[in-house]
């Protein structure tokens, strides 16, 4: 009886901390949200900080979405996120695949290359000059091949196709199976877990591109949604000193942060379960 005691008073603290830490994740995203659908009367009233409104009013996401911009941007961060991981995962996996196999060639010396990329970077001026030279500024492009492969995500793949069965190759190899068709048929479904771990970091460096788009792109029609958003805040710093107007500043930043995070935070709940196991499995060698 004391035991079970103990037991309930500890998974009451237990929970007590994790609602705090999840009230703190949960309360800016909330903030953010109530602000962007609430005048600027409500919001003033309440000291600048509200979390359930009591009027709720849509103009911001209204004049957000009725910018051509916002579309355009939507649409070239689409093509940049879709295309640019699925490039991402095929030239991670084609890497990763033989740099898992003990027998390869060099092993150890390409391994150290991709290593020695993780702790020295060779700058933003030859970056930019190479980008340049093969013609890719003021393309989508040049948000997509630079970051083509991460090398961390390299080993965390290696990692996770060295702890699969060898019995596997060996027996697929026995049956006259080549690596192109082991990579396909075995280890590629033995992998969704760390396949989708992998896909969804670069899914959301895609999907935040900022920093290469400000870099390589001055084509107003070729910048993703986050510099919009970046554009849009920076247009709107002077706060409005009427509060009768219906759509405040405040509700214009705030609702431009929820339009670039939606997508994410909407996709994510999905397949947390995967990302979760992929991340421990192919972090760990067992």
């Amino acid at each position: 009886m004391v035991r079970g005691v103990e037991d309930k008073v500890f998974n009451a603290i237990v929970y007590t901390i994790l609602v705090a830490i999840g009230l703190t994740a949960v309360f800016p995203l909330l903030f953010v949200l109530s602000v962007s659908i609430t005048p600027m009367a409500e919001v003033l009233k309440n000291g600048g900080y509200i979390i359930i409104p009591k009027n709720i009013t849509l103009l911001a996401y209204k004049q957000l979405l009725g910018d051509s911009s916002i579309p355009r941007a939507f649409m070239v961060t689409l093509f940049i996120t879709v295309v640019g991981t699925a490039v991402n995962m095929i030239l991670t996996t084609l890497m990763a695949y033989p740099l898992s196999r003990r027998t390869l060639p060099g092993r150890s010396f390409f391994l150290l290359l991709i290593v020695l990329t993780m702790l020295f970077s060779g700058g933003l001026i030859p970056l930019y000059l190479t980008v340049k030279a093969t013609g890719l500024l003021n393309s989508v492009w040049a948000m997509i091949v630079p970051s083509a492969i991460g090398a961390f995500n390299i080993l965390i793949m290696k990692s996770f196709f060295e702890n699969l069965p060898e019995e596997l190759f060996e027996s697929a190899r026995m049956d006259g199976a080549k690596e192109i068709r082991i990579l396909l048929q075995i280890v590629f479904p033995l992998s969704i877990p760390v396949m989708l771990t992998i896909g969804l970091f670069y899914t959301v460096g895609h999907w935040n591109e900022f920093f290469q788009a400000i870099m390589f792109i001055t084509d107003r029609n070729l910048h993703p949604i986050q510099v919009i958003v970046r554009n849009f805040l920076m247009q709107t710093q002077n706060p409005t000193e009427n509060v009768d107007v219906p759509m405040p500043t405040e509700a214009i930043q705030m609702a431009a942060v929820v339009i670039a995070c939606v997508p994410i935070i909407v996709v994510y709940p999905f397949i947390q379960k995967h990302f979760t196991q992929g991340m421990l499995i192919g972090s760990i060698k067992g």
